[in-house]
């Protein structure tokens, strides 16, 4: 086997690698690379109908990361919608996605959280699919707690935090003038806070909820 096979290999195992993806994004990065590998491997090795292929499956996959790229900032992509935490839907919701939280959140307590600590909960939507759930507990003092902020998996290279936490005005018109997430230091969690805007404060980062 000589490095131009080699190269041709590489090309379809990123292809196949690209579909194993639950991410859409990512999905489609690893796709277009897959296929421009593919491409040289084809130019080079005179393989035309590989060429012709994979330079239709590159134009294709531009076409929607750019299409994906626009929607990851555009706010007019998301909507809240504000339910009691004992909402029918919700619990459908988190009913479907009960083995996916608790890999991703094993700390949270569905029962206790939903029957009792919990004041409120937001359904956050792309266009009409329902993409991510914060629940919030009502501090105090304009304090907003996080309970749960849960993303699907689709959607985890996408804004749908930003937008709820930081450019919706959701938490202000409720009367919070901050939000505190559970979020330890050095931990995946503390580090998606962190690009949200949270400011670390020992186990807890907190966000100052603009007006």
């Amino acid at each position: 086997m000589n490095w131009l096979e080699i190269l041709g290999w590489i090309g379809s195992a990123v292809v196949v690698w690209s579909l194993l993806q639950t991410r859409i994004l990512r999905l489609r990065v690893l796709n277009f690379i897959g296929c421009a590998i593919s491409v040289v491997y084809a130019l080079l090795g005179s393989v035309w109908p590989v060429l012709g292929l994979n330079l239709v499956l590159c134009v294709i996959n531009i076409y929607h990361l750019r299409k994906l790229t626009a929607q990851k900032e555009t706010e007019r992509a998301y909507k809240v919608l504000t339910v009691t935490p004992q909402d029918a839907y919700l619990q459908f919701f988190l009913d479907q996605h009960t083995t996916d939280i608790t890999e991703a959140l094993p700390e949270f307590n569905r029962e206790d959280t939903l029957n009792g600590e919990a004041t409120e909960a937001h359904i956050v939507l792309h266009n009409d699919e329902t993409v991510g759930i914060v629940v919030l507990r009502d501090a105090g003092a304009g304090e907003a707690r996080v309970l749960l902020d849960y993303v699907t998996p689709r959607f985890r290279d996408f804004t749908p935090g930003k937008y709820l936490f930081r450019d919706s005005g959701l938490l202000h018109s409720r009367g919070f003038t901050s939000v505190v997430a559970p979020a330890p230091a050095n931990s995946q969690t503390s580090k998606y806070y962190s690009a949200l805007g949270f400011v670390p404060e020992g186990d807890t980062s907190r966000l100052a909820v603009a007006q």
